[in-house]
């Protein structure tokens, strides 16, 4: 029933992706009045939601992919996020900047580097 319109507007014009979601810390819009910290660790703990709900209907946890992630954020905010996710999912983080990682963490992690094309594996 919505194909005409929607095909008149070049876009869907109804479902999920339409819906607005608010977000607030203190009652306070995230999007508007959230530091660029707070957003990211709003959005991470939604993703870290999401993939726990993933978990719980397929049976098994996902992959998580981290793309460069901890560039953005604070010290603080980088040992939360490597904590709570520690243990929990198979996770492939990229990065420029293995310095950003607590010695303790890279020690039981497996790091790969890539250059020119190739790729080895580096001892922590």
């Amino acid at each position: 029933q919505y194909s005409l319109p929607e095909f008149h507007q070049g876009r869907t014009l109804v479902g999920p992706h339409r819906d607005e979601v608010q977000f607030t810390i203190n009652q306070t819009p995230a999007k508007s009045y959230g530091s660029q910290g707070q957003q990211r660790t709003l959005v991470l703990a939604l993703k870290l939601a999401e993939l726990k709900l993933i978990e719980e209907v397929v049976g098994e946890p996902p992959l998580l992919l981290l793309d460069d992630v901890l560039a953005e954020l604070d010290l603080n905010r980088q040992n939360l996020l490597l904590d709570a996710i520690q243990d929990r999912f198979q996770t492939l983080i990229t990065t420029t900047h293995l310095g950003a990682f607590d010695s303790q963490w890279l020690n039981s992690s497996q790091i790969l580097s890539v250059q020119a094309g190739q790729i080895k594996r580096l001892e922590a």
